[in-house]
């Protein structure tokens, strides 16, 4: 089984606002472990939607700087999965099987495709799997 995992976007919304301080220390530490052993991936789904929510509603929002170099250090490193028509259509497959909304049915896909093992996420079941991927809340 792979020990690559995948982080949803509300990983880095925690780790980058003070709405919950224990939450985004544990963020904050699943940035940076997937960061420091490389076995860390993100979709451009979620570098989407982090920024979106950080430039509209964020209660301190990242100035161009702060969003340059979040991206340079902390995306960079992650970004594994590239949208495709083979993402589409395996998005397509897990939101008719599984009833999954459209963009989590896109975040599993990605997960899948990058051979992660664990799905870290508060927004699906914690412990549902998807084939060998694992849904995981990290803030149980």
């Amino acid at each position: 089984m792979s020990d690559r995992f995948f982080l949803d976007t509300n990983i880095f919304v925690y780790s980058a606002t003070d709405d919950d301080p224990a939450k985004a220390r544990i963020a904050t530490e699943l940035i940076r472990k997937a960061i420091a052993t490389h076995k860390g991936a993100v979709s451009y789904q979620v570098v989407q939607e982090f920024f979106n929510l950080a430039l509209k509603r964020f209660e301190r929002r990242m100035n161009f700087e702060d969003r340059q170099e979040y991206l340079a250090r902390v995306f960079r490193p992650l970004l594994k999965i590239h949208s495709s028509l083979a993402l589409y259509e395996e998005a397509l497959r897990l939101h008719a099987a599984n009833k999954l909304q459209w963009y989590d049915a896109l975040i599993v896909g990605a997960a899948r495709e990058s051979d992660c093992a664990i799905l870290y996420s508060e927004d699906l079941q914690h412990g549902q799997k998807f084939g060998s991927l694992e849904i995981v809340n990290p803030f149980l």
